[in-house]
């Protein structure tokens, strides 16, 4: 084997540590970050000083920007407020503001280029910028503790997303609070990526999931938005332990999702009367939007707890879903997806599903807790005797026929009814929980963003 010799090794750490000792600490007054980034070198750290600093900017050198309470970098309305093309970035606690707003330029509050890899926003605050932050195609981003407000003087379709990301794998976005932009997190083509315990409020979608592989959901809440959790075109994911608190609309909604643990959320269904209120809603081609809502001002809950549409091979355990106008509808060819554990609790329809295939929503003898299944246990082993049965025909002639709602508490209606339960080879291919719980499982523990917040 050769012997090289350690000389260009040291030479080479001699240069690192030289470089490093050289970084500085500079202080700058406001009206001079821009001459302050042109002297600066690789690892110095510009502290801003209380004051206004304008923007725009542009990061071309790995440094960082630590703002002094008070500090803040105004966009002037053009373009981005905050440009980083350099690799190891760190803004830091610096009110970034007033960028431009235009859609098509996805204008941004601090945006990172693809060179801004391993770049770490951190306990920013973000205002009157159309995107908050964008991470654009560079990897290994660390955007946490940051408190982001949206343009509040646009109407939702013309504001921007609070969080957003394309092409980011390995980013984190954690620890963030999303008030009044369109989105709270959007990415699309993206993968191993991590959101979590963020709060999301007054945006339309909390979390938008888009051709995003490989990445974990956890810990988040949403209240009172649009859609709390939309998960779209994207595989092998995990959402686990998330809160949704008065969606309007979807608790968690699934669209081509495939491969996803679902595990130990609460979809909360109950809404307050500002909930309840009609909202603007911004189409989404990606959605798919159903035309058997309840006519406004009759409903009390969220739509759907969850809407699983063309998603398969998913498995749903310990969550609970409670207080929604549907707790689960379940439609368009969705196979192989796995229900046991969960608990549905006060849902005026437990499902929805509209099939003619027999589904089987337990597994190894457990299935689900059911608040409306008056059931016995003879034995006491806490599954209850009878299988539940959560649609009967007539439900199902309901939805495809909604005119025939008159008919609904007619004495024909009731006979069908009798004659199923009398006869059970009359019901039609659905859902049944052949092993239905007795007693809902542990309720799953609140996240730490809730409980923070609660506070």
């Amino acid at each position: 084997m050769p012997h090289h010799s350690p000389l260009p090794l040291l030479a080479a750490a001699l240069v690192f540590a030289a470089g490093t000792a050289c970084a500085a600490t500079v202080t700058v007054a406001p009206g001079g970050l821009d001459g302050a980034l042109a002297a600066a070198t690789a690892g110095d750290t510009l502290v801003l000083a209380p004051g206004t600093h304008p923007g725009p900017v542009v990061v071309r050198k790995p440094v960082t920007l630590l703002g002094e309470p008070g500090a803040v970098i105004d966009g002037g309305g053009e373009g981005n407020t905050v440009t980083v093309f350099a690799p190891d970035v760190t803004v830091r606690n610096v009110e970034v503001r007033n960028s431009g707003v235009s859609l098509s330029e996805q204008n941004t509050g601090i945006f990172l280029g693809k060179e801004a890899h391993r770049g770490v926003i951190e306990g920013n605050r973000l205002r009157d910028n159309l995107i908050g932050i964008y991470v654009w195609g560079a990897h290994d981003v660390m955007v946490q503790r940051n408190d982001v407000v949206g343009r509040t003087d646009l109407r939702l379709s013309e504001r921007g997303n609070g969080i957003q990301l394309w092409n980011a794998p390995g980013t984190q976005v954690v620890d963030n609070r999303v008030q009044d932009g369109r989105d709270g997190i959007f990415t699309t083509t993206s993968k191993k990526n991590l959101f979590a315990r963020n709060r999301f409020e007054r945006v339309r979608f909390a979390v938008h999931y888009m051709y995003t592989n490989d990445s974990e959901v956890s810990d988040n809440l949403s209240v009172g938005n649009h859609v709390g959790y939309a998960i779209m075109y994207s595989n092998n994911l995990v959402i686990r332990n998330n809160r949704s608190q008065g969606d309007r609309e979807h608790g968690l909604l699934l669209n081509y999702a495939n491969s996803v643990l679902i595990e130990g959320n609460v979809i909360d269904g109950h809404l307050s009367p500002e909930q309840a209120a009609p909202v603007e809603v911004v189409a989404d081609k990606d959605m798919p939007v159903a035309t058997d809502g309840p006519v406004e001002g009759q409903r009390t809950g969220t739509w759907k707890c969850v809407f699983i549409y063309n998603a398969n091979k998913n498995r749903f355990t310990g969550n609970r879903f409670e207080g929604c106008e549907i707790g689960v509808h379940f439609t368009a060819g969705s196979e192989r997806n796995i229900l046991t554990g969960n608990a549905f609790i006060g849902n005026r329809t437990q499902v929805k599903y509209v099939g003619t295939r027999h589904l089987d929503w337990s597994e190894k003898g457990r299935g689900n807790y059911w608040s409306d299944n008056a059931a016995f246990d003879l034995n006491g082993d806490g599954v209850a005797d009878e299988a539940y049965r959560p649609n009967d025909v007539v439900d199902r002639v309901m939805w495809a026929y909604p005119a025939a709602k008159l008919l609904m508490n007619s004495p024909g209606v009731q006979v069908i009814r009798w004659a199923q339960k009398q006869f059970p080879a009359l019901h039609p291919g659905g859902v049944i929980d052949s092993a239905p719980l007795m007693s809902p499982p542990p309720s799953p523990a609140r996240t730490q963003t809730a409980e923070r917040n609660a506070q």
